[in-house]
């Protein structure tokens, strides 16, 4: 890590859930950028400080976490990642939505907030339905074009204070949504409790992030990087929302980032019970043992075996003379990358559908970025999909290039050859 820069990063001493101080290291990868430190290719030869990306156990309420945090506003203020131009995500928030309004009776032309609104595409939905909608996100451009399409945005990062200004100037809100942001916060105590300050009494928090569970079965070792301080599972979340006077109803698993956890919490007082679902969900977490830390220290040798087999693997092809590309640009690829040890001698190019990185080099890695055109023009041999839970849709919209010879190499859960 580069020491200059010590206003942008610090390491906590204390388990953001439930404070508790019995924090032991469960696994270790490789320091790295922040993952979407795209630069430009005036800036290649500017010094990108790395990171650690240690995870700790709390050994008091379970919950694993990073305890180095990188300053959010170094990571999200110039934020490149956005829903819309992924059909899979678009697709998925109508049926998250739809959901939600079917389980939970909201009055009509409630305030719905939605916390980490990115591009807006989940709050457009909503307002096609008739409610009042109002989007935060810290990302400048994007809350920008937010607003201008029509999905109001205030450009700012959450917190009880902005929950105050949010009830003044709009009232409580029905529903609070906040989808892959939850892991993002540091001080989650204060998030929760400006969300309880600004929730109607008979309303609903929702909100998904990637599962633990998921992580761990599946190898995704690869979700693990700085914007993801916390690493959820269902049991450690019941005993914080509790601290903060809120209470779990229901969990449900989904299939974004290969595998999140959509959690819906009201008032302690609520109008809905819990559901199974939230026993249901504890009981499997302690038959696999997410509340175990021996659980985490053997997670590395499965990690350590992926590395190897895709090391062989692009080394061979390499020494064929073979070219190879990696298809997607998303923050995980970071990790990836720097914990495989993956640099420009593995692969040429990278290819992204999204236009804010095409044209970009890649964090610390500096491999250019294209557009998919690419393709056609750059002839590679194999396209290591990076963004690998949307590999089934990279596979079809790539269907010209397999038929012509190409092949694909996925990487994770495990590595194969399509």
């Amino acid at each position: 890590m580069n020491s200059a820069l010590p206003k942008l990063h610090y390491k906590r001493d204390s388990c953001r859930l439930c404070g508790g101080g019995t924090l032991k290291m469960a696994l270790s990868l490789t320091p790295s950028p922040p993952a979407n430190a795209f630069v430009k290719e005036s800036e290649l030869e500017k010094e990108q400080p790395l990171y650690p990306l240690d995870l700790y156990f709390c050994e008091e309420c379970k919950h694993l976490q990073l305890l180095d945090v990188v300053d959010p506003s170094l990571l999200f203020e110039n934020y490149v990642y956005v829903s819309g131009t992924s059909q899979s995500f678009v697709d998925h928030f109508k049926r998250y939505i739809d959901s939600v309004i079917g389980k939970y009776p909201i009055p009509e032309n409630s305030l719905v907030v939605d916390i980490g609104s990115n591009d807006g595409t989940m709050l457009s939905f909503f307002k096609n339905y008739g409610f009042s909608v109002l989007g935060i996100d810290p990302a400048r451009d994007i809350a920008h074009k937010a607003t201008q399409s029509g999905i109001e945005t205030w450009n700012s990062f959450f917190s009880p204070d902005l929950a105050q200004d949010i009830i003044r100037q709009k009232g409580l809100a029905h529903i609070v949504t906040a989808n892959n942001v939850f892991a993002h916060v540091d001080d989650m105590l204060g998030f929760v409790q400006g969300v309880k300050q600004m929730l109607h009494a008979d309303g609903v928090f929702v909100f998904e992030v990637s599962y633990l569970l998921d992580v761990l079965q599946k190898t995704l070792f690869d979700t693990i990087y700085h914007e993801h301080l916390a690493y959820h599972s269902v049991k450690p979340l019941l005993s914080f929302m509790q601290l903060a006077g809120l209470m779990v109803i229901d969990v449900e698993r989904t299939t974004p980032h290969g595998g999140s956890l959509r959690v819906t919490v009201q008032h302690r007082a609520g109008p809905y019970k819990q559901e199974q679902s939230v026993i249901d969900a504890v009981i499997n977490e302690e038959k696999v043992g997410l509340d175990k830390l021996t659980t985490f220290l053997a997670y590395g040798s499965q990690i350590q075996a992926i590395k190897e087999r895709l090391q062989e693997l692009l080394q061979t092809l390499k020494q064929q003379g073979k070219r190879i590309a990696g298809y997607g640009a998303p923050a995980k690829a970071t990790t990836l990358m720097y914990h495989f040890g993956l640099g420009s001698e593995h692969i040429d190019f990278i290819i992204d559908d999204s236009p804010l990185k095409q044209g970009l080099y890649s964090p610390g890695l500096h491999i250019p970025v294209l557009q998919p055109e690419a393709i056609e023009h750059e002839s590679p041999d194999y396209l290591l999909i990076l963004a690998w839970n949307f590999a089934p849709q990279i596979m079809e919209k790539q269907h010209s290039f397999h038929k012509h010879g190409g092949r694909f190499i996925i990487p994770i859960p495990k590595v194969c050859i399509i």
